[in-house]
């Protein structure tokens, strides 16, 4: 009797193994492990953008336009996503086996050929595009706080669209798509030329054209709500483990010295503009001191999966230092309205790391090493030479499209709505009720 119902027990759990087993056969090359990470990864860089960025931002501005920031974050993460389904993934990344150097193709347009079982490396395509995906989210939404509190909402979202087509996907190809930059040898992990240097330029022209704020610099025009801009700030560290370590696609070593030298960079940036800041200042602030965790993260993004921990601390040093002096110089010196400090930040964040990824990656100073037959000066000259075709492509083209973008439809709001508030002006609502 015993025997009779082991055997029906060991019939039964064959049958209820066959269709995991078969479904095991299917995806045989697939990593769960790597695949839960990454899915978990690619929420962390969305949470980056809304809400946080959003947050960040928000708080940033003057109560009149705190809405006009969050809907900006919000309806570019909704454009982008549909953008990047249609054609923008596969102009990133589809190449076709024909090595294209400066765009992909439209193979996968759509989503082309890319079904349950569709694998890139060991993890489904689907969770690669998705997480992809977060990063040109999140690019030209960084670059809204350049113009931040006086462009037309139809502007801004045309913008976007374009620069989005014209710089971001062209840029992306090059450096991880297999482009010319990537073929070169250039060493950017997690996107301090496609996201950093490529929004940072793009905020400055936006910011140099569409000229300054009524009353800028003469007028204060202080955060209003620092509370939601820490938030924001904390939102940002948190999801920027996502947005490096997850550049590894893998659960592995490479992940994990990648998430221990990103928050160095973070910390390290963020004592030394808190200390620069108390020197020269006499008081350091809660401003100052998430500006550097951004900046620090910002510098640390390109190196994060090549250095070591020395290397971390030496380049989240070098963002706090520089893009402290930077920020006060192009405010207070050049009198450039970059609203929320966009270039200064991001943009001489990701030229520092970008540049030093070449300097710290040697074994010699704790990092993965170049490639055989590279030294270190071949390449900073390879870094160097990314940053400079990065800055000189967004920076031409952002300006052409935003003059076009002037005489089409105009890109400024008027000086009474700017008084006004966009929030009122441009949505009809107000972030507070009080």
């Amino acid at each position: 009797m015993t025997i009779r119902k082991s055997s029906s027990y060991l019939a039964l759990m064959s049958l209820l193994l066959v269709p995991a087993l078969a479904s095991a056969s299917e995806t045989s090359g697939l990593s769960p492990a790597n695949t839960a990470w990454m899915l978990t990864a690619t929420v962390l860089v969305l949470f980056m953008t809304i809400p946080g960025l959003a947050l960040f931002y928000g708080g940033l501005v003057r109560t009149k336009n705190v809405l006009s920031i969050l809907m900006q974050c919000f309806a570019i993460t909704c454009m982008v996503s549909i953008v990047w389904v249609l054609f923008g993934y596969s102009l990133a990344f589809y190449d076709g086996g024909a090595h294209n150097a400066w765009l992909g193709g439209m193979g996968k347009a759509l989503m082309a050929g890319i079904g349950v079982d569709t694998l890139k490396g060991d993890i489904p395509e689907t969770v690669f595009a998705m997480f992809q995906m977060t990063f040109a989210i999140i690019t030209p939404a960084l670059v809204v706080g350049g113009f931040a509190e006086r462009m037309k909402f139809s502007a801004t979202m045309l913008f976007s669209l374009l620069w989005l087509l014209l710089v971001y996907l062209p840029v992306c190809h090059w450096v991880w798509g297999d482009g010319w930059l990537q073929q070169r040898g250039m060493m950017d992990f997690a996107g301090g030329t496609v996201v950093h240097v490529n929004a940072g330029v793009a905020a400055l022209v936006a910011a140099l054209v569409l000229g300054k704020r009524k009353g800028f610099p003469d007028t204060a025009m202080p955060p209003h709500n620092l509370t939601m801009t820490v938030i924001g700030a904390c939102m940002l560290w948190v999801g920027w483990f996502g947005f490096n370590a997850g550049s590894a696609l893998a659960a592995n070593g490479t992940a994990g010295m990648t998430m221990l030298v990103t928050h160095i960079g973070a910390a390290a940036g963020s004592l030394t503009w808190m200390f620069c800041e108390w020197v020269r200042y006499g008081k350091p602030s809660v401003l100052g001191i998430v500006t550097g965790m951004v900046a620090g993260l910002g510098t640390i993004t390109p190196a994060s999966g090549f250095v070591g921990p020395l290397g971390a601390l030496a380049i989240g040093v070098s963002a706090g230092l520089v893009c402290f002096f930077s920020t006060n110089y192009m405010k207070r010196a050049l009198h450039v309205d970059d609203s929320l400090d966009v270039f200064p930040v991001h943009g001489v964040g990701g030229i520092i790391g970008t540049t030093l990824t070449g300097v710290f990656a040697v074994k010699a100073l704790g990092g993965v090493g170049l490639a055989a037959g590279v030294t270190m000066g071949g390449q900073v000259m390879t870094q160097l030479t990314g940053v400079l075709a990065t800055a000189v492509w967004s920076g031409a083209v952002s300006f052409v499209v935003l003059k076009s973008i002037d005489a089409a439809i105009g890109l400024r709001v008027t000086v009474e709505q700017e008084t006004e508030g966009l929030d009122t002006v441009l949505h009809n609502e107000t972030g507070y009720n009080l």
